[in-house]
């Protein structure tokens, strides 16, 4: 069964910036698309940011475009998330995703079939 393994979080004052990374742990895995998810305490989990690895095109949420780029490399099975100008609302556990299934729609959960156990990450006001 192959895992997803999230490194990088922790606690940052606002203004600060983090650099999450995600790697699959099986060279043999292949997916159409990677992201990032979050959750905050009594909140539902959002979409945050994708990468679609036969366009190398992204997409992002609203609330962290021009802060949050997220990146990685296909033939190695990572994806990073550079957060930058964090905010004290950016709080979450952060989880990375896989979807080994094609569809046209990487922002929704539903398509993706792999996860990673998340990463907490604080930034303090």
């Amino acid at each position: 069964q192959v895992q997803l393994v999230e490194s990088g979080g922790g606690l940052v004052q606002a203004g600060g910036s983090l650099r999450l990374s995600c790697t699959a742990s099986e060279h043999t895995f292949s997916s159409y698309f990677m992201g990032w998810f979050r959750q905050a305490p009594g909140k539902e989990r959002e979409f945050v940011a994708a990468i679609r690895w036969s366009s190398s095109s992204t997409n992002y949420a609203d609330s962290v475009k021009g802060r949050f780029t997220i990146s990685g490399d296909n033939a190695k099975n990572t994806v990073y998330l550079q957060m930058n100008s964090l905010k004290p609302e950016d709080t979450a556990v952060y989880s990375c995703a896989a979807g080994s299934r094609w569809s046209a729609n990487s922002r929704s959960s539903a398509n993706y079939n792999y996860w990673g156990q998340g990463t907490q990450v604080t930034v303090s006001s």
